[in-house]
């Protein structure tokens, strides 16, 4: 059929085509909440296959993902094999072609088993990785990092870190903040972030390299990330949907309301929000990080860390952050979108997503597409419903219609 000129479109480039819509597609625009969006994209996501498919599956985690308006996610590396070379990223490829429904693009290891001693076969991964990370881990020691920074920086490739200080965490599990005092709870300082961050931007700025900071959850962070680039260091960072909307006056003494970084005050997460009105933060990411119902029943201290977050993203920031007025929707369609996508390098195919923005519903984790339910955000009532979601033209998603496989990999 002929392009839909009266489409709305949110993020997209005047030069920009729009798709060539099916009909079932374009008997959706109906009204004028209808909007069209490019594919979100995430860089952040923990799909657990291969070593951990209790909690998730590439299957699982990819269907959720096309569920939540994304044609494109960056799956981190803290896997069985975790993938330190060619031979124990293969694994996850093959899973990645067969099971995908969207284009899945595996992360690399910084170190051999993201255990910080030795490095990874970074050239050998190079062709079939994203980007390098040892998420989960903090690389402890300042040589290993200067060493991998090198290395990725001849091989073109960009190193996302988990900035975490090991030594200063003495057993924390949530914020160091007013409820870890009033309930009797270990914290973890700020600084435990924010540290790391000022060693790597140093040694960011010495090499060369393209740095990426993982989920930014702390103002000093903010800060740092802020001066580096006044200075040229080539660094972009992310933070999480949770750490905008929430802070620690909102924990409860529920495995859902632990996550890594945690939850920190309402002076970082209004410092988050400076950041990502004034730049610094150029992109969310969703750090989507399933456990079984049994480990996340443990409350605040047995619980492991990680929550999901996939399919309530959107809604959650269009209802908090866009309706209040504290960000135009076009900015968070940047940051969902295109921002990582540049950044990264994923481009747009004919990828994109449907939604009324009109309807609202509150969020029941029993209904989620993922595997995993730990959300915060249970029983939030948001705007935005997905209605269908195009994958290099193909639709993975469709309301009330399921999931529709296709092989979305990219390799």
């Amino acid at each position: 059929m002929a392009r839909n000129n009266h489409i709305q479109s949110c993020g997209l480039d005047q030069s920009s085509q729009l798709p060539v819509l099916n009909e079932g597609a374009a008997s959706l625009f109906n009204s004028s909440s209808i909007l069209l969006f490019p594919g979100f994209c995430d860089v952040h996501v923990h799909f657990r296959e291969p070593g951990f498919s209790y909690k998730e599956t590439i299957r699982s985690g990819s269907n959720a993902a096309a569920a939540g308006g994304y044609t494109a996610v960056c799956a981190m590396p803290n896997l069985n094999p975790v993938p330190d070379s060619p031979e124990n990223l293969q694994p996850e490829l093959d899973l990645i072609r067969k099971d995908a429904c969207i284009q899945v693009l595996p992360y690399g290891a910084i170190t051999v088993g993201e255990k910080g001693d030795a490095l990874a076969d970074l050239a050998g991964l190079a062709p079939d990785v994203i980007a390098f990370s040892d998420d989960g881990r903090g690389v402890q020691s300042e040589e290993m990092m200067l060493e991998a920074m090198r290395t990725a920086k001849e091989l073109g490739k960009i190193i996302a870190a988990h900035c975490e200080d090991n030594r200063l965490l003495r057993g924390g599990y949530i914020h160091e903040g007013a409820y870890a005092a009033a309930h009797g709870h270990a914290g973890i300082c700020s600084e435990s972030e924010w540290g790391p961050i000022a060693r790597d931007l140093d040694l960011a700025a010495k090499t060369g390299v393209r740095y990426h900071v993982c989920h930014v959850s702390c103002a000093q962070s903010v800060e740092l990330i802020r001066q580096a680039k006044k200075t040229g260091v080539d660094v972009s960072c992310e933070t999480a949907p949770h750490y905008l909307t929430l802070n620690d006056s909102d924990l409860q003494e529920d495995g859902r309301f632990k996550m890594n970084p945690p939850l920190r005050s309402a002076s970082d997460q209004q410092a988050l929000l400076e950041g990502i009105l004034d730049g610094t933060i150029e992109m969310i990411a969703t750090d989507h990080a399933p456990h079984s119902a049994e480990e996340k029943s443990k409350g605040l201290k047995g619980s492991p860390f990680g929550i999901v977050g996939l399919e309530t993203a959107f809604p959650v920031l269009y209802t908090k952050l866009v309706l209040p007025g504290i960000l135009t929707l076009s900015k968070l369609t940047d940051l969902l979108s295109r921002n990582p996508r540049r950044r990264f390098g994923i481009p747009l195919q004919d990828d994109y997503s449907i939604w009324d923005l009109s309807e609202s519903y509150v969020i029941d984790p029993s209904k989620f597409v993922s595997m995993g339910r730990a959300t915060p955000f249970a029983g939030m009532e948001v705007y935005g419903t997905c209605k269908q979601t195009v994958c290099h033209g193909q639709t993975v998603y469709q309301e009330n219609g399921g999931i529709e496989h296709g092989k979305k990999n990219g390799h």
